[in-house]
């Protein structure tokens, strides 16, 4: 596929190969952008935004719904491309693509929400006979600079807001997955969508990343990605308004008036969707003493049910990890922690890029596996008494984007959510939920800022404020 940049679709000389993670098969390539591109298609998209800001409220609802009919009409094909390009199974990509659809009709009704507030300046000294009213106005260029997990969804959930509060988007996809984010940008094309209002620039993150994110035109950057990199886009950014969804470890609390088999289900299902590759996964369980092997014993045949395979093979449960060095990487934590006291209850194997479901016993707080973000299929499991010593476990990390607890008994839960760190708190549910609607971010170091299009949209205008004299 071709990049789109000031309303054309542009070819390069040099190009990316997209690849299989099963099988290392090229199923497309696309342009390697230069900061050359970048340039262009900033310069465009102040052009664009000036064509947004005249539409109105309703013609911008109008755009972005007719975007997700199409992207309802073309949803086979885009959940397969989500499949062939990231890893997750079918039936993962296929829900991504329908999540993808919601999330951008969720964004055109924010459009026509956008409202300020009068104030009665007599409240002051000096403002008596005085009237005001905000405004809340586009912040003009933003850029969207999107991780590889969720190529589409993702992407929807930084392009539908900026759309819907009157702003041009550019789109920097991950350079592994860069197809979703251009099938996206072709159906807002076809949608009718002024042309420079969106641009997709296809490259290596390290050669035009800085390119965006220094650009002074550029006024609001989206990024989702690991922490590292989010903390530099911040030092070459300047004045201008970030969203950062960083990383995380996300613990899930098991008190011992827990269901065990609930959670289990949930165990799995937090913990080893898409391979694991969720920022909020489920990666640190702590379970009390009084049930902690019997937790084992209910987890570790539903972890070995998950098989895995070619991810669009009817019947495989988890596909391959993105890249082969990220399965050699998990492998790594995995060994590290076996050989400092942890023990492998299940997997620990790899082939290529399919790394084994794996769950650790006896993980410490000192090993990577529990103090860093494993990005994969492997979490670890550790000894708890109480639920003080739960949550002191849980704020244990830099990181507070998840946390959950699966408990009947209602003072420890809300305590739970009282005094944990974390922007997303799940009571009876593993740490891996997200409503599309819902505010969504995290605490300390897993980043600042909400996404959801209501909240996005807040985040991607600015407010004047008026004073009628």
């Amino acid at each position: 596929m071709k990049m789109y940049i000031a309303g054309k679709w542009v070819d390069k000389a040099q190009t990316i190969d997209v690849t299989n993670p099963f099988d290392g098969s090229v199923i497309d390539t696309v342009p390697r952008g230069e900061p050359s591109d970048v340039e262009a298609a900033i310069d465009s998209a102040e052009r664009g935004a000036k064509a947004m800001a005249a539409l109105s409220a309703y013609e911008r609802y109008q755009i972005i719904h007719r975007a997700a009919n199409l992207m309802l009409e073309r949803l086979d094909d885009l959940g397969r491309t989500i499949t062939l390009e990231e890893g997750k199974i079918l039936a993962e990509g296929m829900g991504e693509a329908a999540r993808a659809a919601e999330t951008m009709v969720l964004s055109a009704e924010e459009a026509k929400r956008i409202t300020g507030e009068t104030l009665d300046l007599s409240g002051s000294s000096a403002g008596a006979g005085k009237f005001g009213f905000t405004l809340r106005v586009p912040c003009g260029v933003v850029a969207a600079i999107t991780p590889f997990n969720f190529p589409l969804n993702l992407v929807c959930h930084k392009v539908g807001p900026a759309l819907a509060a009157g702003n041009a988007i550019i789109i920097k996809p991950a350079s592994d997955t860069p197809l979703s984010a251009l099938k996206l940008t072709e159906i807002f094309v076809d949608a009718g969508l002024p042309e420079e209002a969106i641009q997709c620039v296809t490259g290596s993150g390290g050669v035009i990343g800085d390119a965006i994110s220094s650009n002074p035109k550029v006024r609001k950057i989206s990024f989702t990605g690991s922490r590292d990199v989010g903390e530099h886009i911040c030092q070459v950014a300047g004045l201008k308004k970030v969203t950062m969804e960083l990383g995380s470890n996300a613990p899930l609390i098991i008190m011992p008036d827990a269901d065990l088999e609930k959670v289990a289900a949930a165990t799995v299902s937090s913990g080893f969707a898409n391979a694991g590759q969720v920022c909020i996964s489920t990666q640190r369980v702590f379970a009390s003493k009084e049930i902690y092997g019997d937790f084992i014993d209910a987890l570790k045949p539903a972890v070995e049910a998950l098989t895995t395979g070619n991810p669009l093979d009817e019947g495989v449960k988890m596909g391959p990890m993105i890249r082969a060095q990220d399965a050699e990487r998990v492998d790594s934590w995995v060994q590290e922690a076996v050989s400092s006291g942890a023990s492998i209850v299940t997997g620990g194997t790899r082939e290529g890029t399919i790394y084994a479901p794996t769950i650790l016993a006896d993980v410490a707080p000192e090993m990577k596996v529990a103090c860093d973000e494993i990005f994969g299929p492997a979490l670890g499991v550790s000894r708890i008494d109480g639920i003080d010593q739960a949550i002191a476990m849980a704020n244990d990390t830099n990181y507070g984007l998840s946390a959950a607890i699966f408990t009947e008994n209602l003072n420890w839960a809300l305590k739970f959510a009282q005094q944990v760190d974390s922007g997303n708190i799940h009571v009876n549910w593993g740490t891996q939920w997200r409503a599309d609607l819902m505010p969504y971010g995290g605490l300390k170091e897993s980043g600042m800022g909400k996404e959801g299009p209501k909240y996005a949209v807040e985040e991607m205008t600015e407010t004047k404020m008026v004073v009628i004299h």
